[in-house]
Formats: C-alpha cells, sequence, structure tokens
C-alpha cells in the first residue's frame, strides 16, 4: 500500500458506532470533560488510560502534550508544554471497564503500542492552533457534522462517524476546526515511537490486520 494522504481509514477494522455512543453516554455519568482548569480553551477530554496505579495522570497537564507552533507572523517555531512519556500510559481506567470502551482499547492494544487514550470533546465554531505533535494519533469519530475538518499542511479532511479508526499525520502542521453547531467527539490515542507513515510499516501493520 502506498501512502500519499496524511490520513487513512485502517481496513479491516471498524467498531460498533451506536455501542460507541452508549459507552461515551455511560462514561459522561462517571467523570466530566477537563480542560485543566480553564487552562486548554475550545477543548477538553476524558482520559481512557493512565500510568498504572495513577490516578492523577488523568487530569490537567496530562490532556495534553508536547507540541510545536507557529504562534505570530514572525514564523518562529516555539516549543509548547511538557513533554510526556507516552508509553507509560498503559492501564485503561478500572472506572470504565464495563463500556465498551474497554472492547475497543484492548483491541486497538493488540495492534499498536498506545500512549494516552482520551475522549476530546472539540466545541462548537471553534478551532485548535495550528500545532504538530511529536507522535501520529489515531482517530475514532463518535459523534460528528459535516463542519469538522482536520487540516494536515494544506488539505482538510472530514472523517464519518461510522466506527471507523483513522490513522492520522498529527507530527506535520495541522489543526482541527468544528464549523458545526455542536459538540465533536472523538476516541483520540495517540502512537508513541510508531513510524506510522513508513510505507513498509504501513504494509505490514495492515497485513496483519486483515490476518
Amino acid at each position: 500500500m502506498v501512502f500519499q494522504n496524511n490520513i487513512i481509514k485502517i481496513p479491516n477494522l471498524k467498531f460498533d458506532i451506536e455501542k460507541l455512543k452508549q459507552a461515551f453516554n455511560q462514561v459522561l455519568k462517571i467523570k466530566e470533560f477537563d480542560n485543566a482548569g480553564g487552562v486548554v480553551t475550545n477543548i477538553s477530554s476524558i482520559s481512557l488510560n493512565r500510568i498504572k496505579g495513577d490516578n492523577q495522570s488523568t487530569e490537567g497537564k496530562y490532556s495534553w502534550g508536547r507540541y510545536w507552533t507557529i504562534p505570530d507572523n514572525n514564523g518562529q517555531e516555539v516549543e509548547r508544554a511538557d513533554a510526556i512519556d507516552e508509553e507509560q500510559f498503559n492501564e485503561f481506567v478500572p472506572e470504565y471497564n464495563d463500556t465498551y470502551f474497554k472492547y475497543v482499547y484492548d483491541k486497538l492494544s493488540k495492534i499498536y503500542k498506545l500512549g494516552r487514550t482520551r475522549v476530546l470533546k472539540k466545541e462548537p465554531r471553534s478551532t485548535l492552533s495550528w500545532h504538530k505533535d511529536p507522535e501520529p494519533r489515531l482517530h475514532i469519530p463518535i459523534i460528528t457534522n459535516y463542519g469538522c475538518r482536520m487540516v494536515i499542511d494544506d488539505r482538510a479532511y472530514h472523517m464519518p462517524a461510522d466506527g471507523s479508526v483513522y490513522l492520522t499525520n498529527t507530527t506535520k502542521y495541522h489543526n482541527f476546526f468544528n464549523g458545526g453547531e455542536e459538540d465533536r467527539i472523538h476516541i483520540v490515542a495517540t502512537l508513541p515511537n510508531f513510524k506510522l507513515f513508513n510505507n513498509v510499516n504501513l504494509t505490514k501493520e495492515t497485513n496483519r490486520w486483515a490476518s
């Protein structure tokens, strides 16, 4: 498989969208979205995994990690936030064990080494900064609308909420905007130390999914 775009829908990997929505509603009864006390605007998270035994690793600064951005007209790239050891996040939050999210997490973990795995809420009529991340990400849309777009380099992509899983090259400059009038809800997982867009690795992983 030759990878030409910065977002690709994973073949032979799909979840039940109605069960995803049900799990989301179950989790909302247990945990509110975290925006690090207002430090982060227009996006918030609920962590699905944590550093083993460390419930604090689901909150605050762990809602986001290191990234790079170009904040003004000077055109200079700057580094933001502290680096996070993504590989330490290897324990699913026990409070959510009885939800479909546990099944999703376990299935993905058989394919990938997952880092932080979160439910992210993007508010209506809002956008993220233009930035790049240290690693690629998985996206599973749960609730979206046609006004939601991920922009990588100079191309915009819409990811429908139909249970599909998307690999996204967030090591390139990108943002996400929600141009609709309802929250956008995605599961987003980091993929630490994985060369996602190396064609050889991608082919190997595709063969594993198909087997």
